[in-house]
């Protein structure tokens, strides 16, 4: 991969007081992996340097302030650290849930996104985000699937949470379980099944074989539990599905729908809600998995693990899922370059 071809990602650094800014550090660290991935660190210069001093690492890349980088004023084609000045040492402690740093980390992913959206970055990378400490700040957005839609005004988006081992997308994400029988329609389930088919078809580039998961036990057992979801929503928007050409199938018992034999035949999972297929991703592919926001504009991925307030700034967390998240992005950015390549020689606007 050229240089000049390498993409940019803007790697937001998450909530100051969580692990985001080491595993951000230990990607910049990393001389390797800095070259692959061209990272650009969107964040507190501040946090980094303390983080960096207490667990031995250090900066080694340039730092520009906000001003300078929305100004144009950076290396080019080079990883650096884009300083947001916008939280100080005093203002929180490591490990704790605070209302400055949920701002904090707000700020780093809506800037991020200003620059997707302006084409200066090629990608997003998203460090975890604390959700109690950004509805402290005023922040009412539950996750970062929720802000990324709203700030780029997508109607059409879900969750897909990737990995070699097993793959899921969601039908409802952050709601209570309360509420997700009647965020159900047969229209938001064949969207997902339609972005699960179009998404894995951009990355593993052939039709992919989809499961749609029940949503009560046993499926539904022909309306003996539930409030007949499966035969009023479910099966209608798989059948649709399979009307255009998707290869779909289900509605599945969720207890027996993640079995290891289901999984080799499988690309992805289409769940209902938010722990449906979170229990059996972390279960199984916790380091390697990676959250991608499928249906927006721009190209956004995150790891798939906390802010591990526990651990934050104590040199234990493992950023092999940031490095995970990164390269999924870098997969994609190269992916839509090449479609796009391809359309533009077949309709005759360039010569390849």
């Amino acid at each position: 991969m050229s240089e000049i071809n390498l993409p940019r990602l803007a790697i937001t650094m998450g909530d100051p007081a969580g692990v985001g800014p080491e595993v951000c550090l230990r990607m910049l660290d990393d001389l390797d992996v800095r070259r692959e991935l061209n990272p650009t660190v969107f964040g507190d210069a501040c946090v980094l340097k303390a983080v960096a001093q207490k667990i031995g690492l250090s900066i080694n890349v340039p730092v520009v302030d906000l001003d300078r980088w929305l100004a144009g004023e950076f290396p080019s084609g080079s990883p650096l650290v884009v300083d947001h000045g916008i939280i100080d040492l005093t203002e929180f402690q490591p490990g704790k849930i605070n209302a400055a740093t949920g701002y904090a980390g707000y700020s780093y992913v809506d800037s991020a996104i200003d620059a997707a959206l302006a084409g200066t970055v090629d990608a997003v990378t998203t460090a975890p985000l604390n959700k109690e400490a950004m509805s402290m700040a005023g922040i009412k957005f539950p996750g970062h699937t929720e802000i990324f839609a709203a700030r780029t005004t997508s109607s059409r988006w879900c969750m897909m949470q990737y990995s070699p081992e097993i793959t899921c997308t969601f039908v409802t994400v952050h709601v209570g379980y309360h509420q997700v029988p009647q965020l159900l329609s047969k229209e938001r389930i064949l969207e997902v099944i339609e972005l699960t088919h179009e998404g894995l078809q951009l990355i593993r580039g052939r039709k992919p074989k989809i499961i749609v998961c029940g949503l009560n036990p046993h499926a539904g057992e022909n309306g003996l539990f539930g409030n007949l979801e499966e035969e009023r929503f479910i099966v209608p928007a798989i059948e649709a599905a399979r009307e255009t050409g998707i290869d779909v199938d289900g509605p599945l018992p969720p207890d027996t729908a993640f079995l290891p034999a289901r999984r080799a035949q499988t690309d992805a999972f289409v769940c209902m809600y938010h722990d449906q297929g979170h229990i059996p991703v972390k279960a199984l592919a916790f380091d390697s998995a990676v959250n991608t926001t499928l249906g927006l504009p721009i190209i956004r991925t995150s790891v798939d693990h906390g802010t591990a307030l526990d651990i934050a700034w104590q040199g234990k967390a493992n950023p092999s899922s940031l490095y995970s998240a990164a390269r999924l992005a870098v997969k994609l950015v190269h992916k839509e370059r090449s479609s796009t390549i391809a359309v533009a020689n077949e309709i005759g606007l360039v010569n390849i």
